[in-house]
C-alpha cells in the first residue's frame, strides 16, 4: 500500500475512534452526577464544619464558579475513553494488524486478553484501598482545623490512584512482551528479582500513604507474584524459542542468508559463449546476436 493510502486509512481509523469517544462522552454527561458520587465515595463526608474538626471527615465542594463545568467535562471524557476503549483499541489493531506475522497476531490476542483483566484488577484494588488512604491523609489534620476539599481535586486523586494501580499490574505483562520479542531473557529477569522486589515495595509504600503495612502489601504482594509468574513464563518461552530456532524458520519468516563473500578462484568458471557456426548473416544479424 502506498504511503498516501496508509495516511488515508490512519485518518479514517482515527475519525471512527474519535466519533466513538465523543458519542459515549455525550451519553456519560447525562450521568455525570452519579459518576462524581461514585468517584468521591471513598471520602468520608461531613454534615457541617462543626463535625470536620480534627480530620475525621471532610466537606467536598466546588471552590470556583467554573469547577462544576470543568469537572463534568473531565468525568465525561474519562468515561468516554474507558467505555469506548473496545472501539478505538479495535481501530488501532485494525491499522497495525496487516503488518504483523501470523504468530505475532496470535500473541497480540493473548496480550489484550490478559491486559484487560489485569488493569481491571488493579483498578478495583485501588478503589478498595482508597478509603483507608484518604482516612490516613485526613487524620493528619491538626485539631481546630476543618477539611474542605475541592471535588475536582478528589476526582484527580481517585483517578490517579486507579491509573497507578491499573498500570502497575501491567508491569509483568510488559516484561513478557519484551521477552517475546527477544529483548530480555528469562534468566536475566531472574537475576533482577532482588531489585524488583525492593522497588515494588518502595513503590507500594509511596502509592499507598498509610501508617499500616496493609495497603503496601495489598499493592506490592500481587505485583511481586505476577513478576515471578512472568519470569517463569519467560524461562519456558526461552526454551521453546531455542527448540524452534533449531528446527528452522516458520513458513512466513525469511531464512538467514549466508552473506560470507566467496573468493573468485573458488567460483565455478562461467561457460564461454558458443562459437559462431557460420559467418552468414540473416537480415543483418549473425546467429550469436
Amino acid at each position: 500500500m502506498p504511503l498516501v493510502e496508509h495516511l488515508r486509512e490512519l485518518r479514517n481509523r482515527l475519525a471512527k475512534a474519535v466519533v466513538a469517544i465523543v458519542v459515549v462522552m455525550i451519553v456519560a454527561a447525562f450521568y455525570s452526577e452519579q459518576l462524581m458520587q461514585f468517584l468521591a465515595e471513598p471520602v468520608p463526608k461531613c454534615e457541617d464544619l462543626a463535625n470536620s474538626d480534627g480530620g475525621n471527615c471532610a466537606i467536598v465542594s466546588f471552590n470556583t464558579l467554573t469547577s462544576p463545568f470543568t469537572t463534568t467535562i473531565k468525568v465525561s471524557l474519562m468515561a468516554g475513553l474507558i467505555i469506548s476503549s473496545p472501539v478505538w483499541l479495535y481501530q488501532l489493531w485494525a491499522f497495525i494488524a496487516p503488518g504483523l506475522h501470523k504468530h505475532e497476531k496470535k500473541y497480540t490476542y493473548y496480550f489484550v486478553a490478559a491486559a484487560v483483566p489485569l488493569f481491571v484488577g488493579g483498578a478495583y484494588l485501588s478503589y478498595v484501598i482508597l478509603p483507608v488512604s484518604i482516612k490516613v491523609l485526613l487524620s493528619l489534620t491538626p485539631g481546630g482545623s476543618a477539611n474542605i476539599l475541592s471535588l475536582d481535586e478528589v476526582l484527580d486523586f481517585t483517578i490517579r490512584m486507579v491509573l497507578v494501580f491499573g498500570l502497575a499490574f501491567e508491569l509483568p505483562l510488559l516484561l513478557i512482551m519484551l521477552n517475546m520479542v527477544g529483548i530480555v531473557s528469562g534468566r536475566r529477569m531472574m537475576g533482577w528479582w532482588r531489585g524488583v522486589v525492593m522497588g515494588v515495595f518502595v513503590f507500594g509504600a509511596v502509592a499507598t500513604p498509610t501508617t499500616d503495612p496493609v495497603g503496601m502489601i495489598a499493592l506490592s504482594g500481587p505485583i511481586v507474584v505476577l513478576y515471578f509468574v512472568a519470569v517463569a513464563f519467560s524461562l519456558l518461552n526461552d526454551k521453546r524459542r531455542a527448540r524452534r530456532e533449531s528446527a528452522g524458520p516458520d513458513d512466513d519468516e525469511a531464512s538467514q542468508l549466508d552473506l560470507t563473500p566467496e573468493s573468485i578462484a573458488a567460483a565455478e568458471p562461467v561457460a564461454a559463449l558458443p562459437e559462431q557456426a557460420t559467418k552468414d548473416r540473416v537480415n543483418g544479424y549473425d546467429d550469436v546476436t
